[in-house]
């Protein structure tokens, strides 16, 4: 509550209680299905999301498609922050992985539908 969120970063203390590690934990034991259903449905009434790494890359798409709408494209400057996120760092990010294959299909997709041209640079200076 004091946070406004439930996402605890793995170093996190709390009143001497590794509290990042047991959350790690937990998600591990979700993954494995090993969690029970109470603790699973009492830890999202507050506000844990278990797939972390998929949160952070909807947000940024998030982003992405707000910066399409205001903007008209999704040319991203690659030093250009949106709500403190370094929204070009992470859109050529997602570049770098396309470019080596370990870029979901279902992803890239999304990033063409908002408009992401993966050859931006390549094209503007040719």
């Amino acid at each position: 509550q004091r946070e406004g969120h439930a996402n605890v970063v793995y170093s996190h203390k709390e009143e001497g209680v590794d509290l990042g590690l047991w959350l790690k934990k937990q998600r591990t034991r979700k993954k494995k299905g090993k969690l029970n259903i109470s603790l699973i449905e009492r830890l999202e009434d507050i506000g844990v999301i278990w797939d972390v790494l998929k949160e952070q890359w909807e947000n940024n798409y998030r982003l992405l498609v707000n910066f399409q709408q205001r903007e008209g494209h999704a040319n991203v400057p690659s030093s250009h922050k949106e709500e403190g996120v370094n929204l070009g760092t992470w859109l050529n990010t997602q570049q770098t992985q396309m470019n080596k294959g370990e870029l979901d299909i279902s992803l890239k997709k999304r990033l063409e539908e908002v408009g992401v041209r993966w050859y931006f640079f390549k094209e503007q200076w040719g």
